[in-house]
């Protein structure tokens, strides 16, 4: 069993409102964990001599659509009491302890949870270095909070489950892990419940044999999904932290899962594909079961996002390209947006926003408008790839700010930094002045005259 940290002892930390300091990479000694900056891309590829040598561009940096548009922008900082500004999109400050580069984020109010490579989760409240706990293994490469308690998904394949003191909100302690060891315990007496999982290697199908990729959570029937690269996801009932089903989804790492609307799971893998899955629920189980296909390419599929508002499905890739799919019954491709020359490593979808991160070290802003897509805004200001997004809305955050359709949105990076920025729903002048993106054909259209032009 993990000795586990519950130690609430807080180092000092710095809220600045410029960009940090230049990251330098490993790249003669780039090791898995390296390359674990991004995505599993392969399992041929794991140990990729070139920080970005397995991401190909989607359009060269001059001749992307979005990046010629006049709505491009970089966001600067502004001061975070500036009434001109109140409803503006820009940078509110960067949050940065020296504890490593961060995997994951989790936001609820005013509370933010960070995890990295220094197998910390800190936690941040108003932007202020609050509490902090620490597993004693596993890089934290997901985060997701239920009513009273955190999971965390881990490099080591195991689940941790911590929850807040009532006595003192700045001490966490460790509960337990998933699979729980009574379970772990019972389950191995019976030769039935292992699986093969590697050549001349079996582990128990409750296991995840390889690293957690990504933790979702369908709080409306008390269910935990986690994705690993060992090719499987698990369904957890959150009560009494029993495994309900593994299922073998792809043929690769599985990077990506989503537990969206109408009883539907997407996952999105390693070997190129996004797939939908519909979930049964039985008396003691769930039964997910494969009903789509929605891509099927060479490139690895490294993120994917379900809109909040309408059933919208987003998928970001390797190549640098985000493609989205609408419909409730039968998924239909909506099209291609456009906006990164890099693999886009997470996404984040509210309402008709949609926010893209990338190892281009941008971030992209998105309003969805019916069929159209417009690229509200680019927000640069980190110094290494961006591998992590949360979103919550302002007036959830804090009482008595910015209006109606403004959000805070925090980035996570390999530069070590988590950054705070507010967006807003609304265009900039330039947006309003200009053509919106094309559907999906007449984007490609544009996008090849463009690039042979």
């Amino acid at each position: 069993m993990d000795d586990d940290s519950s130690s609430s002892h807080s180092l000092p930390y710095a809220t600045v409102q410029h960009s940090d300091p230049l990251m330098h990479h490993h790249s003669a000694a780039a090791s898995a964990d390296d390359v674990d900056g991004f995505v599993r891309h392969s399992s041929s590829t794991t140990a990729s001599s070139g920080f970005y040598s397995d991401y190909p561009l989607a359009t060269s940096g001059e001749n992307s659509p979005f990046v010629m548009s006049p709505w491009h922008q970089s966001s600067t900082p502004f001061p975070c009491d500036s009434a001109s500004a109140a409803s503006a999109t820009g940078l509110l400050a960067s949050l940065v302890r020296e504890e490593g580069h961060i995997y994951s984020l989790a936001a609820v109010g005013d509370v933010l949870y960070t995890g990295s490579d220094s197998k910390n989760i800190r936690v941040w409240k108003n932007q202020k270095d609050f509490a902090g706990f620490k597993s004693s293994s596993g890089l934290v490469k997901a985060i997701v909070v239920a009513a009273d308690r955190i999971f965390t998904g881990h490099q080591d394949g195991k689940i941790r489950v911590w929850r807040v003191s009532p006595k003192n909100p700045t001490v966490h302690k460790r509960i337990g892990n998933l699979p729980r060891l009574k379970d772990v315990l019972r389950s191995s007496l019976k030769p039935s419940n292992y699986v093969e999982v590697r050549r001349h290697r079996s582990a128990l199908w409750i296991r995840h044999s390889d690293a957690i990729s990504c933790l979702s959570l369908n709080e409306d029937h008390g269910l935990l999904y986690s994705a690993s690269w060992d090719k499987t996801f698990k369904v957890w009932r959150i009560a009494d932290s029993r495994c309900l089903e593994s299922v073998i989804a792809h043929d690769d790492a599985v990077n990506s899962i989503v537990a969206a609307f109408g009883g539907l799971v997407f996952t999105g893998s390693a070997d190129g594909t996004v797939k939908v899955w519909r979930r049964e629920l039985l008396t003691k189980a769930t039964k997910h079961t494969p009903v789509q296909t929605l891509l099927k390419q060479e490139c690895a599929v490294t993120a994917v996002a379900v809109s909040s508002a309408s059933p919208v499905v987003y998928c970001g890739s390797s190549d640098g390209l985000v493609n989205f799919w609408e419909g409730e019954v039968k998924l239909a491709h909506g099209g291609v947006l456009r906006g990164h020359k890099m693999a886009v490593l997470c996404l984040v979808a509210v309402g008709n926003l949609l926010v893209s991160g990338s190892a281009d070290k941008n971030i992209c802003v998105w309003r969805r408008d019916g069929a159209v897509h417009s690229c509200l805004s680019v927000l640069s200001g980190h110094t290494g790839p961006v591998k992590c997004l949360a979103m919550v809305a302002e007036e959830e955050r804090e009482e008595g700010s910015a209006g109606e359709g403004s959000w805070i949105v925090y980035s996570g990076s390999l530069d070590k930094s988590v950054k705070v920025w507010r967006v807003s729903e609304q265009p900039p002048e330039a947006l309003l002045r200009s053509p919106t993106n094309l559907p999906a054909d007449m984007d490609d259209a544009m996008a090849h005259h463009m690039t042979t032009s």
